[in-house]
């Protein structure tokens, strides 16, 4: 993982920007006061946690990358940028009042592992945010149609509800509950499924850099097909019918939220 962000760290920042709106929901969700500490895990190059704490909140960055985290420094001096994973975090225990995870946990190497972790650093009644997508979500993606392989190999990757709800348990988190959600038109974080109602947006090579999808997993013969084969699809209209048979209500993201409870396990 950490070679893999390393590589593509150096173009990450011109497609992956904080989104406004998923900025506001993690905040809704985490339920940050500026007097807390939190922290970022699997930062990245600190898209949310720079906007995080330029709306007052303090924040902790931590990724495995050095690449991404030199990035993140450049950006924000302000903020703690540190070297670690969800599995060896680096901080004191009850450290910090909440934990954000975007689009990150499926890189942990052991899920069971890594909430233990985080349940340590984390302060009594603080709460986890993790933002992710699941197999079931990703099966209903157009995607499917055109990178059957690159989609395949990804949701291989990526935890089911389950197994999340079964490893936070495990770490005696309380499971709180997720929310749907769907990407918005307006999205300023091209993340894997930012083209869902603007297919164009896959013939962009910068865009395509900065997902680890295409950039690592996908082979490139079938992004080739896959990227002619659409060209086509949105020239003759067909695209518009191959869109509306993956529609569903299975949300296309998910947020998951836990809490460190000081009562379920007395």
């Amino acid at each position: 993982m950490t070679a893999k962000y390393d590589k593509i760290g150096s173009d990450y920042n011109l497609t992956r920007k904080a989104d406004t709106y998923l900025t506001k929901q993690l905040i809704y969700h985490l339920q940050p006061t500026k007097t807390g500490k939190y922290l970022d895990i699997g930062c990245g190059t600190g898209n949310y946690t720079n906007e995080l704490q330029k709306k007052g909140f303090d924040f902790i960055g931590i990724d495995p990358s050095e690449v991404m985290l030199e990035k993140a420094k450049l950006r924000n001096s302000q903020v703690l940028w540190q070297i670690g994973s969800a599995e060896n975090i680096g901080l004191p225990d009850s450290y910090v009042d909440g934990i954000i995870a975007s689009l990150t946990i499926h890189h942990w190497t052991d899920l069971k592992t890594g909430f233990s972790e985080l349940y340590k650093v984390l302060k009594p009644e603080g709460r986890i945010v993790i933002f992710t997508s699941i197999p079931k979500q990703m099966k209903g993606y157009w995607l499917n149609h055109y990178f059957p392989k690159m989609l395949l190999d990804s949701m291989v990757q990526m935890p089911t509800l389950e197994n999340v709800k079964t490893a936070m348990n495990d770490a005696r988190f309380e499971f709180l509950e997720t929310h749907k959600y769907f990407i918005q038109p307006n999205l300023e974080d091209q993340f894997l499924y930012c083209g869902k109602t603007n297919p164009e947006l896959y013939f962009d090579e910068q865009i395509r850099n900065g997902i680890s999808s295409f950039s690592s997993l996908s082979n490139r013969s079938e992004v080739a097909k896959g990227l002619s084969q659409l060209k086509k699809d949105i020239d003759t209209g067909k695209v518009d019918e191959i869109i509306k048979s993956y529609e569903n209500d299975f949300g296309d993201y998910l947020y998951i939220i836990g809490k460190k409870s000081t009562c379920k396990f007395a």
